[in-house]
């Protein structure tokens, strides 16, 4: 058994972030810590929204930073949905989408994932039909789902984005996988629409809370209500930039982990019962048989290693399992193994 508890359930990055990371921690100029950003003298908000602004081929004042995604997305609530206002977002999602419009005395209109075979979906037409009957102020479209992993086909998004134009559209990215998507550029065409990232997943930055958004003509207020007028932690903008120049270690990450998909799908389908659905992101959500679910627990529990059991309305025998190392994922499905035996 294991001497630490290895946590395979907080949807964290176990290969951590690129050594150039680790370079800007150990030559930090310790001086900035005790001075403000002087970004505002070259006429910029920080050097991260001025990278980003160039990644994006983009006018800075289109970069929103935050304390993390989930920051960001609070903060467009707050500063978008009024009382009674109505925000839409999808069944089987994170709790938090559901909680955030409390806060601002909102009402939550919840909109369908549909369960398939081995994955979940976007059911579009629902979306629209509440849409047009709810009048939402605000909309939540998450790519991939938290927990299901499922993604939304481009098609379906420009269908959404075409029909919903009196609406904010927030695309939370949060566990995409794949770099930079062009996706945010679509924020030059549809002037409503936010697409929400974070350094946390990909870039395994959790601990730092670092996220921003690509946001179009129409949600400026948004860049007011957020600004930080003092500047933001000069230390994690350098290294949120050293993960951004590092690509190529990044890309050898998803590969692994795309590996690491593939190998759950088809180890964990041959335990009786059990359905993998498809994810697009660093965790996998199983569906297993009610009778062997507290057994299960107790076991990797006993062996230290943490997955999350969901415990939810619409998903109470369920696994989400987070991606670990190869050598981690090995471990843990060989621990499955050994209670089937």
């Amino acid at each position: 058994m294991r001497d630490e508890i290895l946590y395979l359930d907080r949807n964290e990055n176990y290969y951590g972030p690129a050594p150039a990371c680790f370079d800007i921690l150990k030559n930090a100029d310790i001086s900035k810590i005790s001075c403000y950003s002087k970004s505002f003298t070259k006429g910029s908000k920080s050097i991260l929204a001025a990278r980003l602004a160039e990644e994006f081929d983009l006018p800075e004042n289109r970069i929103v930073l935050g304390y993390g995604a989930e920051d960001i997305l609070k903060q467009a609530v707050q500063c978008y949905l009024s009382n009674g206002a109505k925000l839409l977002v999808p069944t089987y999602s994170w709790w938090y989408y559901k909680a955030i419009a409390d806060e601002v005395d909102g009402v939550n209109v919840e909109y369908p994932i549909e369960k398939g075979e081995n994955t979940f979906y976007y059911n579009v037409d629902k979306l629209l039909d509440l849409y047009r009957k709810e009048k939402p102020g605000m909309v939540f479209i998450s790519a991939p789902n938290n927990p299901t992993g499922n993604a939304i086909e481009e098609g379906q998004l420009l269908r959404i984005l075409d029909e919903i134009n009196d609406a904010i559209i927030v695309i939370d990215e949060a566990y995409a996988y794949d770099g930079f998507v062009e996706r945010a550029n679509l924020v030059r065409k549809y002037p409503n629409l936010m697409v929400v990232r974070t350094f946390s997943k990909y870039f395994a930055l959790a601990g730092l809370r670092i996220g921003y958004a690509v946001i179009g003509d129409n949600i400026s207020k948004l860049v007011k209500f957020t600004n930080r007028y003092l500047g933001y932690n000069r230390l994690n903008e350098e290294i949120a930039i050293a993960a951004l120049d590092s690509g190529e270690y990044y890309k050898q990450v998803a590969e692994k982990m795309a590996a690491d998909r593939k190998m759950f799908t088809e180890e964990l389908s041959k335990f009786p019962g059990f359905t993998v659905f498809e994810s697009h992101a660093n965790f996998m959500l199983v569906e297993i048989p009610e009778s062997v679910k507290e057994g299960l627990k107790k076991h990797l529990d006993s062996r230290n290693l943490i997955i999350k059991f969901m415990n939810e309305e619409v998903l109470n025998h369920h696994l989400r399992i987070t991606l670990g190392t190869q050598e981690q994922n090995k471990e843990l499905i060989e621990a499955m193994k050994e209670y089937f035996a």
